[in-house]
């Protein structure tokens, strides 16, 4: 499993959305990197086609998270699938700077009669952060992210909290020494080596996707006012 700090919280709690008679969810345990083959320009989206060691247990129409957006599966051959991200994703996401050769992490939808671990991840990122420091922990890394610090954006509850969770490039993770505009998170060895966190550095620009338990108590403070 790839965590890389403790969660206290109640991990039987999850989120779902219903898709076409069916229930998708994700807990952002990453099952493992997906590697691009090509991507394709179809007018103002691209299609993206990838290759894992799961290809040939997915179906059309099915949704898998990578790097912690949800994506349809709209072509299967061989060992690659492809999916697309349509202009709004790549606009909000690192979809976009994807190349040839890049790793994906990814994750399929929970199985509703399985263990749940990680948090309530939705596969909807709210906005990408960029990389600004990385430290050495005896072992473990700290990274560091930035991302825009937009007053109206808070208000709905796009933050993060000391001991919070939060989803980058898809990974459930816990928050350390947040501020407005920057938070930590702590990878160990094993997380380092099984999803993409191995190629960010300063300067990455990733995927987070904050904590839907803060954007609801915001939304009931807010219709409570």
């Amino acid at each position: 499993m790839f965590r890389s700090f403790h969660h206290n919280h109640d991990t039987t709690h999850f989120f779902f959305y219903k898709r076409k008679q069916s229930f998708i969810m994700f807990s952002g345990i990453v099952e493992e990197m997906a590697q691009v083959t090509s991507i394709r320009q179809d007018k103002e989206n691209i299609d993206i086609t990838l290759t894992c060691s799961f290809t040939h247990e997915l179906k059309i129409d099915q949704s898998v998270s990578h790097n912690g957006v949800c994506l349809t599966v709209v072509h299967i051959e061989g060992d690659e699938y492809t999916v697309t991200a349509m202009k709004e994703t790549l606009d909000r996401t690192n979809l976009g700077l994807l190349q040839v050769g890049n790793h994906v992490n990814v994750e399929r939808s929970m199985l509703m009669n399985g263990r749940l671990d990680g948090h309530i991840v939705q596969g909807h990122v709210d906005e990408t952060a960029r990389c600004i420091a990385m430290k050495d922990a005896d072992g473990s890394t700290y990274f560091t992210f930035e991302y825009k610090n937009d007053p109206e954006m808070v208000r709905r509850g796009y933050f993060t909290v000391d001991k919070g969770s939060v989803t980058v490039n898809g990974v459930s993770l816990t928050v350390c020494n947040p501020t407005e505009n920057t938070f930590e998170v702590a990878i160990i060895p094993y997380t380092m080596a099984n999803t993409n966190f191995c190629e960010i550095g300063v300067g990455s620009v990733v995927n987070i996707e904050f904590d839907i338990l803060g954007k609801y108590i915001a939304r009931l403070q807010d219709l409570a006012r």
